[in-house]
């Protein structure tokens, strides 16, 4: 017997349970960071979804874009301004991020996965009306004795309300559904949103089995420095206010933790600069990252 082919079977054979638990399942998957540079990586991400796909898993795709947002707004003599993480979006700004989000990357990672042998459809949540928004404002803080500074930060928002017939039409038909992160406002306008509220919206909109968040970070770590493989929703509050976390993990655990109280069963947070970094958190028992899950009397590891 060739060894060679008796191990390749074995790793088949030992993803079999990972391929039962999740046939039919919804997935949502906010892709972000090199994962969406680099070429090796950007094949890999789209090998592993169409793998997906022919096991019987339905992929929901989210994704970011800020990088390439920069780079457009650089080209034409434009300075990207963010306040407390969030990007400043005058009109002139949001019509460059519906721009790149929804004209260039959006059809570019449609075309990486048809490539790779699956059928994806790009949309943005403007289109069905599948992303209603609502203006997001920032306030500062002004002292205990004054009320907080409203800052206007332009055509940024928040989600209000996810309408996912759309997404299930496409689904029911076998298509892969990719998805820009621009939703509708009350008069119609558009609005930029933060992919990872995006992502966390429509996995508790669609009962996701799984949230899984692919970016430029090994997982979440704690006050040393080092990976938390396993999260409790309960433990995210202190990290935020301990400022253990920051940054654009803030979005991602906040999200993580409203997901978790809707339906979703468990949100990884894993890194993409790993190539198949998708497929090993699924399909093996090792996986890595950083897993949250709702705390229970009688704690279940699966991946």
């Amino acid at each position: 017997m060739n060894e060679d082919l008796l191990k390749k079977a074995k790793i088949l054979i030992s993803a079999l349970p990972y391929f039962r638990n999740f046939y039919g399942k919804i997935i949502v998957i906010k892709y972000g960071g090199h994962a969406m540079i680099e070429e090796t990586l950007k094949s890999a991400f789209a090998q592993d979804i169409v793998l997906m796909k022919y096991v019987g898993i339905k992929p929901i795709i989210v994704h970011g874009g800020g990088p390439q947002i920069n780079e457009m707004m650089e080209k034409i003599g434009l300075k990207p301004v963010f306040i407390e993480g969030q990007r400043i979006t005058d009109e002139e700004t949001m019509n460059i991020v519906e721009m790149v989000l929804v004209g260039k990357t959006n059809k570019h990672i449609v075309s990486l996965i048809n490539k790779a042998g699956g059928k994806a459809v790009g949309l943005s949540g403007r289109d069905g009306i599948l992303l209603l928004a609502e203006k997001m404002a920032i306030y500062k803080y002004t002292g205990d004795d004054r009320p907080p500074e409203i800052i206007d930060i332009g055509r940024v928002g928040k989600v209000k309300q996810v309408n996912p017939e759309i997404l299930y039409t496409l689904i029911e038909k076998g298509f892969i559904p990719v998805i820009a992160p621009v939703g509708i406002g009350p008069d119609g306008e558009a609005y930029n949103i933060n992919a990872d509220l995006v992502a966390g919206a429509l996995a508790s909109a669609l009962a996701a089995e799984k949230l899984i968040y692919i970016s430029d970070i090994e997982g979440v770590k704690n006050e040393k420095g080092d990976l938390i493989s396993t999260l409790y929703s309960d433990e995210i509050d202190n990290l935020i206010e301990k400022k253990i976390v920051k940054g654009g993990m803030i979005p991602k655990l906040k999200s993580a933790k409203k997901a978790l109280t809707s339906g979703v069963k468990k949100v990884h947070i894993i890194d993409g600069r790993i190539p198949h970094s998708l497929i090993i958190e699924l399909f093996t028992d090792e996986g890595l990252g950083t897993q949250v899950l709702v705390r229970k009397r009688r704690d279940n590891f699966e991946t």
